[in-house]
This record gives structure tokens, sequence and C-alpha cells, in this order.
């Protein structure tokens, strides 16, 4: 008996060897993934950042463009900061801002296109930091609104990602990350198709899984890596430490993982008011989650963080939370512009033409400019009049949900947290372009000054994501421009008072871009 035992126990010990063998050689083998992803995304990186040689034969022939006599709008400091420089130069050559400086302390380079900017203010191109771009309309339109950046995504509501529109803005890709998805932009090759195919549910990958992931869509060339609803709280924590290792940015829209664990892993971004308004629930809410995030528990948790009065501790802790931490906040509040009071008709908008209802995940009316309100085909029996009540109800009560969260958001903007401005297009009768001004417009009416929502939807990404080829005015910046006629920091609208549109340095001309050719 006793020998038996000593034969069982080494049987044991060489099992537990076995396993912390296999164990080992599994973390080697993700360790090797992400440094060989590492390494692709700051090759990658550098190719971004590298100035545009925009005469590459022949690099003396290119002409320098010098924009005298403007007022650059400082944005830095989160837009808290207003040393604007007046009679300013700033000199572009390769596609970037070679120099910055008032006139006096600048020399202006001999043959030079000079532009004459006095009498006019000059800020960043503009970024939609989450938002489909599926058409060269919505190309066009989102440069002729003066965005010359948008983190584009692919998904059910929004279609694939058009990579190859021209003119278009930069577009920064953004994929979802371990879980399945059958429009992660993996999905389509063939090594990925069936591991990612979601079938009823989404689920979620083996860290081994998420690992190949990481470095599969790092080699495409991704910036962005969104963290979605079914992703459990190791999971989370796991894939934010191991994204940043790899330089990625990572957005959070968690439902089964608790707000308060993806902000202390250091999460990026929270996308989306009604999705971290969850932050807030209780733990005997929450803990259903995990099992049910997109049914009944999942109902029930967001009616819970709507109906909060502004007054619940929970509310101002949270508030408090969300302002401490690194995580900016992305409302997009566009996506309830048409259920907020004061809202105008987006058709009316001159780049508007080039938006096509097909491409647009549920436009608004065209001749009303509101959302319609589609009833079940057995209520047209109805008489018209109750089709009537029961369309004015389901509007009331769209308005009235609108008008809680943008309570609750009242009270998070209190706590001073960090913002970054998104379209969310083309959902919820947001449209490209068109969208991103109405989200400054919002960011202002919630209680930011018009120089602070400027910024979040410029320097701030480079403050919060480290993207430092965009979002100032300053030398080694790519040059993506803005020349308006009046001062934006003394009234939003006048954002939308363009003189001029650079794009990469090249003078575009924007009246072209309504022309789109079908």
């Amino acid at each position: 008996m006793m020998r038996f035992n000593k034969i069982e126990r080494s049987h044991a010990r060489s099992g537990c060897r076995l396993l912390a063998i296999a164990r080992l050689r599994t973390s080697v083998a993700i360790a090797l993934l992400l440094a060989s992803a590492a390494s692709l995304l700051a090759e990658a990186h550098n190719r971004n950042t590298q100035p545009q040689n925009q005469s590459s034969t022949s690099p003396g022939l290119y002409i320098p463009i010098v924009l005298v006599g403007g007022t650059v709008i400082d944005l830095t400091d989160w837009g808290r900061s207003a040393h604007d420089l007046h009679d300013a130069v700033v000199i572009i050559r390769d596609g970037r801002i070679s120099e910055v400086g008032p006139r006096f302390a600048i020399t202006v380079p001999k043959g030079a296109r000079v532009i004459d900017c006095t009498g006019k203010y000059i800020i960043p191109g503009l970024v939609d930091g989450y938002a489909g771009l599926s058409t060269q309309g919505q190309a066009n339109a989102n440069l002729y609104m003066g965005v010359t950046t948008v983190v584009a995504v692919s998904d059910g509501r929004r279609g694939p990602v058009y990579t190859a529109a021209n003119p278009a803005p930069h577009i920064y890709l953004m994929d979802s990350i371990g879980t399945t998805d059958n429009w992660s932009l993996l999905a389509r090759q063939p090594e990925w198709s069936n591991m990612l195919y979601e079938g009823q549910h989404p689920t979620e990958l083996a860290p081994e899984e998420t690992a190949r992931q990481l470095a599969a869509t790092v080699h495409l060339g991704t910036r962005v890596v969104r963290l979605g609803h079914n992703l459990t709280a190791a999971n989370t924590q796991w894939i934010i430490t191991h994204a940043h290792q790899l330089g990625l940015v990572t957005y959070g829209e968690f439902v089964s993982t608790p707000y308060h664990v993806g902000i202390e892993a250091g999460v990026d971004a929270l996308p989306e008011l009604a999705r971290y308004g969850l932050g807030v629930v209780p733990d005997e809410l929450q803990r259903p989650l995990v099992e049910d995030p997109d049914g009944s528990a999942a109902l029930t948790a967001y009616d819970y963080s709507e109906r909060l009065p502004p007054t619940d501790m929970h509310l101002h802790s949270y508030a408090k939370m969300l302002a401490t931490h690194h995580a900016a906040l992305m409302p997009i509040f566009s996506a309830y512009y048409l259920q907020l009071p004061d809202h105008r008709n987006l058709w009316k908008e001159p780049a508007a033409r080039l938006l096509d209802t097909a491409h647009l995940s549920t436009p608004p009316n065209q001749a009303t400019g509101e959302i319609d309100y589609p009833l079940s085909p057995w209520t047209h029996r109805l008489p018209a009049i109750s089709q009537r009540w029961m369309e004015e109800s389901l509007r009331k009560k769209a308005d009235l949900s609108a008008l809680r969260l943008w309570r609750i958001n009242q009270e998070f903007f209190y706590a001073e947290p960090h913002y970054l401005a998104a379209s969310g297009t083309p959902i919820g009768g947001t449209m490209p372009g068109i969208s991103m001004h109405t989200e400054l417009e919002l960011l202002v009416r919630l209680g930011l000054s018009p120089r602070q929502a400027l910024a979040a939807a410029t320097n701030n990404y480079s403050q919060e994501f480290g993207w430092n080829e965009l979002g100032a005015i300053l030398p080694g910046r790519r040059a993506d421009l803005l020349i308006l006629d009046a001062d934006p920091t003394e009234n939003i609208w006048n954002v939308r008072r363009f003189s001029t549109l650079i794009l990469d340095g090249n003078m575009i001309d924007r009246e072209s871009l309504l022309n789109l050719k079908r």
C-alpha cells in the first residue's frame, strides 16, 4: 500500500509538472504573438505618422503653403487653455506643419504659396471618434463638414468600412476583440471566419485565441479595439492590459463587465451615454448581466439607470470616479438629437444631398426631419386615428427616455470628466459629417465652453490616446486644418463658417465635394 501511494504521488507530481509546462508554453506563445503584433503596430504607426511627400519624384519641386495673419486657436489642456496666437504664420511642407509662430518671428520661404488669413481663425481638422463610413458620399460629407479623421467601425447597422474612398478623411480602423463577431475586420479571412462566427449569440474567446486576434487585427492596421457587452470582468482586464502593450486604444461598451472594473483597468474611452450609465446599477442588477447581457436582465438594468434621481448618492459617487480616472466619456449625444428639444431638420444641410437613405440606419423623415416610429403590421387594420395615437405614444416615450439620459449626463458633467466628440453615424437619425456639428452643439448645451467642445473633437484625442500626429497646430503634426471666417470660441456655430479646408497639406475645394460622381 505504501509503495502504491508513493507511485500515485509520483504520478500526481508528474501531472502537475506537465500542466505547468503546458501553461508556460501557452504564456510564451501569447507573449510571442503580442511581441510580434507590437512590432507590426509600431511599423504601421511610423508609416502613418511620417510626412507624405507630395512630390516624391522631385521633392525639391514641392511648394510650401504659408498661412499668414490668422489667429491660431489654442485647444490644449482639454480646452482650458486660451493662449491663442494672433497674427500667426503657419508653414506647411510635405503635408506636415513645419513652423508655427508670430509673424515677426517666422520667415516666409521664397516661392511659397501665401494665403492671407487676416481676420480669420485656424483650428485643427475635426476627429469623429466613433462612426461608420460605408460610401463615397459619406466620405465627402465628412470632409465637407470639416471632419478630417474618422475612427471607423463595421457592424450590422453601419455596414462595412469603405476604405477605398477617395477623397476621404483619414480612416482609423476599429475592431471588436475577445468575442465572436460576424462584422469583425478578420471575419472574412478564411482562418478566422469559423472562429468568429457568432451564431445566435456572441461568445467570448479564450485568452490564447484573443491574443491571436489582437496580433492579427494589428496586422490589418487597427488602431482601436472595442470591448463589447458580453465580455466578463477577467477577460476585460486581460484585454485592456495586453491591448495597451501593443499601443492599441481601448473602447469599453460594457454590460457583463461592471463599469468600475473596466475603468480601474484603464480603459481609454466609454462610448454611448446610455451604455456607460450602467455604471450606477447595484450589484443585484449587475450580476445577472453576466448570463443575460441582451435580454430582460439588461432591460431592467438600463431602466434602473435611466430612472435614477439626480440626487442619488450612487450617481454622484460614479460621476466622481469617472472624473478621477483615465477613461474619457464619448456620449454620442447626436444619436438622441432628434429626441431632444430645439432640433432642426438635418436634411436641409447642403451635405445631406450626398447621403443615400439606403446606407443610413433609421434615417429621419426627409420631409419633416423627424424620426418615424413604424408600427407592427397588425396595427394597419386599426383606424388611422388609432395608428397616429400609437405613433405619437412611441415618440413621446423615446423623447422622455432621451431627456432622462440627458439629465443623468448633466450630473456627470458637474464632476468634470474628460470628453471626446463622436457622432455614432449613421444610426439613430445621425448623418455623417453633419452630426459631428450637432455633437459639438450638444456638448456646449450640456455646459462645455465652445473651446472645450472643440478640444473634445481635436486635441483631446491627442492627449487621451497619444495620437500625436493630429489634433493640434504644432510643428510635426499632420496639416489637416480648417480656416474659419469667425471665432469658434465665441459661438460653436462658427465652426461651420468655413473659408478653407486643408487635408494633408492640400487645399480642398469644398464645393466640389458636393458634386458626387454616382
